[in-house]
């Protein structure tokens, strides 16, 4: 049997990083795939050192229309053959979608969110299902229960990758592939300062759940394939919440969590 690997996206910080850790604990090999070459060939190193695994770096990047059609090609090029799926990338912008945000960065956030997290599902899922085995876990958010006025494309496109993943778990019922859609709350990692929102009430001053505690939580959520795994407790019952509450008045509360502190 040939050998199987897990893909993970986003692998060289944040909980990309730590999912390629957990994965590699468990004895899983790798394809580790980002912009920064230094930083993968760095975690391959101490992975396979560490674990004695197979790890496989591939440098892309997924917010150009070709990054993910490209990343494809190479991993079918070296055939690897894909147990599981760990769409981790994702891009996060702030700011007023009139007035200041910058619609080239929002449109590589749209590609990288969206159109490269769907595109490698359309890729791996036809031979996961011929195989009748396989776990996908797509990183979606909080923010994907409701709108986020200052992240409005943000928030939108963590609500298609939640909706989508769920979507396709219930197509692929008893095929023995599972979907998983890991909605993770404000988490310490570099996101908030990519993203411009150090500052804001969602992240300034608060004490966040760390990269490490959440992709463990999502590496149990994937394995024993839940649907959608809300990180904490409090993520939970606002997720909750949220569903019941007027959309206007969600609305509000969720621009006020946005703004600068």
């Amino acid at each position: 049997m040939a050998e199987l690997y897990t893909l993970i996206t986003g692998a060289s910080s944040g909980i990309g990083l730590e999912f390629a850790k957990v994965f590699a604990e468990n004895g899983k090999n790798l394809v580790l795939v980002a912009r920064s070459e230094k930083k993968l060939t760095d975690l391959k190193n101490e992975l396979e050192k560490k674990h004695s695994i197979q790890v496989h770096v591939i440098t892309t990047d997924l917010s150009t229309e070709t990054g993910a059609t490209e990343l494809v090609s190479k991993i079918r090029s070296q055939n690897l053959e894909i147990e599981n799926l760990i769409n981790n990338a994702g891009v996060g912008l702030a700011g007023s979608f009139a007035t200041q945000t910058d619609w080239k960065k929002e449109k590589e956030m749209l590609q990288v969110n969206v159109v490269a997290l769907t595109e490698l599902c359309k890729a791996f899922l036809p031979e996961m299902v011929k195989r009748a085995s396989g776990k996908i876990l797509n990183v979606a958010s909080t923010a994907a229960f409701q709108p986020g006025p200052l992240m409005a494309i943000y928030y939108a496109t963590k609500a298609y990758v939640l909706h989508f993943s769920e979507a396709i778990a219930e197509e692929l019922a008893g095929t023995g592939v599972t979907v998983t859609a890991l909605c993770p709350g404000a988490t310490e990692s570099n996101f908030s300062n990519v993203a411009a929102m150090d500052s804001s009430r969602l992240f300034k001053d608060k004490k966040l759940p760390t990269s490490a505690e959440v992709a463990r939580f999502g590496y149990d959520s994937l394995m024993s394939g839940k649907r959608v795994a809300i990180h904490g407790l409090k993520n939970y019952l606002l997720a909750q919440t949220v569903r019941v509450s007027p959309r206007n008045v969600v609305s509000k509360i969720s621009k006020r969590y946005q703004m600068s502190k």
